[in-house]
This record gives structure tokens, C-alpha cells and sequence, in this order.
């Protein structure tokens, strides 16, 4: 009988034993930089300066408090209070971050729902107030140019969050998915070179794409640098002579797809071109001032042939193009097909908020109350930003390449232990991590005041 000398990457599973005389362990040691990162930024100097939230003599927490363990729950994973809390039971967790006691779900909660509506512009201030201190030390350290102060696409879009439950400010609007249902329609604004959310509001669902566009750029506007040229990018539910207006008066720019009904027989009109190197493709541009429009403005399109249509008898066949149109009304020097191609990197924007709202939990944590909601919405927005500040500081190609599901696999989700002794305190990790480099340039953040 002959030998067998078939090769295999396994071998029998041995027998083992659980004790739980385990201390000091953790499986989310990648979670500390970014307790360090945060604390290093001045989290709580600008949430104490700029959120005014008073609780009772006796309240061991604040709602700076509920925010912070929040943002740092989401960024572990959680997807509800109850997750946040269970994220801070790691005893690890709470000795490396200074906390004595965290709160249980429920006091989270009741923090939350004692927020007023202004406690939610003063979230959104911290928001603006990080970012700019982000992108102070990333112009320092060369992660940011001085031209990427001067002029900057900014993508905004909606998206809908479907609600189950009788949430405070849910209603029935558009819900491709779950039509009829209730949801919410939050407004988001991305950068597109850093990939953070500059600013976002939760809203009721019945709101349409552009209800308080305007007011949302005014805002926005305000806490960008002085002399920063915005470049407004947004799909035709944004094709509105308001915005434009507000955009040209303030300096600004735009490229909005245009909505296309009452539009065909206006292209039709149009002397079409071809466009190089691009068989099938066909361009234009003219000028035209829409319905109550002050003025007219510059719109290019392009158009695709899509099929050819022929009817009528064989000997006398009616040969007819069918073309697919889109076009788009902008200030900027670009030709038709220049600015389809810049549109088309709008659908980056799109996965960014995609990533946002189904990795990072945006508009997921509700309450029955609209502003407890609104409130954990905005600590969603800052969980997400520190992922996106970390990157774009440690200037480390993959890492700003990565989503947010990524990192956590691969860094949050990192076993440690901590050790004690000559009045320190050292996190003990493998010594060979699965992305070496990654890994260092997170470890790093930690550290980011030395830099």
C-alpha cells in the first residue's frame, strides 16, 4: 500500500481550553489613535467653547460626553446606542481614553432628547471648527496645497432614509426603494478632494432635493476659507435659478444637470457637432433664460446615438436617429464634452455617500424625537470625518483610498493588550500585521501635535 505524500495547509484542530483570566485584552486596539487623534485635534476644548448645553449639578455626563463616545462607537462599528455602549465595555477602551464609567444606552439616549435645535447648528460649528484645524496641519505637513484653498468642487446630493417606526420628522416622500414608506432626506455636501463631508442636515422625508439649498450654501460658504471659489456640483434636482442666482452673486460657480423636460424640442434646434474621438457623440452649447429666470445662462450638452429607428414599408423606409441627451448649465470655460466628463466624477460623490450612510451609519441611530436624532446625525458626520481627517493627515495614498469598512477590518478591529507599569501605559500588539505600512501611518495619528 503506498504512502500518501498529498500536501495540506491544514492539520488537525487541537484541543484547547477557555479560561477567563484574561486582562487587559482588546480586539479594537486600532480604536485608541483615534481617542488620541481626536483628543491631540482639541475635540473637547472646541466642543466646550462652542456647544452650550447645561444639565443638573449632580449629571456626570455632558452632552460633549454622549457625542464623543458616540463618534468613537460609530467609528468601531456600532449601529445603535445599545452597540456604542457595548463598544465602551472594553475596559482597554476606558484606561486608555481616561474614562472611569460610561453611561448605559438609555442616559445616552435621554442626553440626546434634552437637546435643543440649537445645540444642533452649535454640533455642526465643531464640525467646521476640526476641519479647519485639519487642514491647517495638512498645509503644514504639504498633505494640502495653498491652490486647494482657492477653488474647490463640491459635490451635494440627498439621499433617503427609510424609517421604521413613528420617528418625529419621518413622512412619505420619494423612496425608490420602499415606496411609500416613511422616511428621512438628509442634504450632504462632500469635498470632493478630501472626500469629508463639509456639511450635512437631516431632514423631514416630504422634503424635495432642493428645499433649503440655498440657506445650506449660505451656511457653508461662511466657514470655508475667505477666498475660496466653491464649485457647485449637483444633479437636476438642483436646477434651480435661486441657487445659480446666490452662486454668481457670491463669486461662486456651478455645474447642475439640467432637468430635461420642456427642454427636447430646444435641443432638437440645436447644431449638433461631432465630437473627436468619440464615434457616436455629438455636442452643442447655447444660451437660454428658463420660466422666471433673471437672465439666460450657458447650456452645453452632449447626445449619444442610441439606436435607429426605421418605419414604413421596405421600399420607402423612414430612417430616424434616437439619441440619449444630457445636458447641463454651467459658468465654467469648459466644452460640452469637457463638462459631461466632469460631471461624470460626481458618481464618486454618490459611493462616498453611499459608504457614509451604510458603513458609517449616517441618519441610522434615531429617536422619536427629531432633534435627539438630528444631534446623533451630526455625530455620525464627525465619526465619519475623523476617519477622513486621519487619512488625509498621514497623507498615506492607501489609506485615503480605503473605505470605511476597510479600515475597520484591517486597523480598528486590531487585538492589543494593554500593560502597566512604571506609571505608564503600553497596548501590546502582533508583531506582524497584516499591512505593516498602513498600519504605522495610523499609529502615527496619535500622535499628530508633534508633527
Amino acid at each position: 500500500m503506498s504512502k500518501n505524500t498529498k500536501k495540506s495547509a491544514r492539520k488537525p484542530a487541537p484541543k484547547i481550553r477557555y479560561q477567563s483570566s484574561g486582562k487587559g485584552l482588546t480586539s479594537q486596539a486600532g480604536v485608541i489613535p483615534a481617542v488620541h487623534f481626536l483628543n491631540q485635534l482639541g475635540f473637547n476644548d472646541v466642543c466646550d467653547k462652542h456647544i452650550h448645553f447645561q444639565r443638573g449639578d449632580n449629571a456626570t455626563y455632558s452632552l460633549t460626553d454622549s457625542v464623543f463616545m458616540t463618534l468613537l462607537g460609530m467609528i468601531a462599528g456600532a449601529n445603535s446606542l445599545l452597540k456604542v455602549v457595548a463598544v465602551w465595555s472594553d475596559q482597554v477602551l476606558r484606561d486608555v481614553s481616561g474614562w472611569l464609567s460610561v453611561p448605559d444606552d438609555s442616559t445616552l439616549g435621554r442626553i440626546f432628547r434634552q437637546g435643543k435645535q440649537k445645540h444642533v447648528a452649535q454640533l455642526e460649528e465643531v464640525n467646521h471648527r476640526l476641519r479647519h484645524r485639519v487642514w491647517e496641519r495638512c498645509l503644514k505637513s504639504g498633505a494640502m496645497q495653498p491652490g486647494d484653498f482657492y477653488r474647490s468642487w463640491v459635490d451635494v446630493d440627498s439621499t433617503v432614509k427609510t424609517v421604521f417606526g413613528r420617528q418625529e420628522g419621518a413622512a412619505k416622500g420619494y423612496n425608490a426603494a420602499k415606496k411609500g414608506a416613511l422616511s428621512y432626506h438628509p442634504l450632504v455636501a462632500f469635498s470632493s478632494h478630501t472626500k469629508e463631508i463639509l456639511q450635512a442636515w437631516l431632514r423631514t422625508g416630504s422634503a424635495y432635493t432642493s428645499n433649503g439649498i440655498v440657506e445650506f450654501m449660505k451656511q457653508l460658504a461662511v466657514q470655508m476659507p475667505p477666498r475660496m471659489r466653491m464649485l457647485f456640483r449637483g444633479d437636476s434636482g438642483f436646477f434651480s435659478g435661486e441657487l445659480m442666482d446666490w452662486l454668481e452673486q457670491g463669486g461662486h460657480g456651478y455645474l447642475i444637470k439640467v432637468k430635461l423636460k420642456g427642454l427636447s424640442a430646444l435641443l432638437d434646434k440645436q447644431t449638433w457637432q461631432a465630437v473627436s474621438n468619440c464615434p457616436g457623440w455629438e455636442q452643442c452649447e447655447f444660451t437660454h433664460a428658463c420660466g422666471k429666470w433673471s437672465r439666460s445662462r450657458r447650456f452645453i450638452a452632449v447626445r449619444r446615438l442610441a439606436k435607429v429607428k426605421k418605419e414604413g414599408p421596405q421600399q420607402s423606409l423612414i430612417i430616424e436617429p434616437v439619441y440619449d441627451y444630457f445636458c447641463y448649465v454651467t459658468t465654467e470655460r469648459l466644452t460640452p464634452w469637457q463638462a459631461h466628463k466632469t460631471y461624470g466624477q460626481r458618481a464618486t460623490c454618490e459611493t462616498w455617500l453611499d459608504e457614509a450612510k451604510n458603513q458609517m451609519g449616517l441618519a441610522h441611530l434615531k429617536s422619536h424625537d427629531f432633534v435627539a436624532s438630528s444631534l446623533m446625525f451630526q455625530s455620525a458626520v464627525l465619526a465619519y470625518n475623523t476617519i477622513r481627517w486621519m487619512a488625509l493627515i498621514s497623507n498615506h495614498r492607501t489609506l485615503r483610498r480605503w473605505e470605511i469598512q476597510t479600515i475597520r477590518a484591517f486597523l480598528v478591529r486590531t487585538a492589543g493588550q494593554l500593560l502597566t507599569g512604571s506609571n505608564q501605559l503600553k497596548v501590546k500588539i502582533p508583531d506582524k500585521h497584516l499591512y505593516p505600512s498602513e498600519w504605522d501611518a495610523w499609529l502615527k495619528l496619535s500622535f499628530i501635535s508633534e508633527a
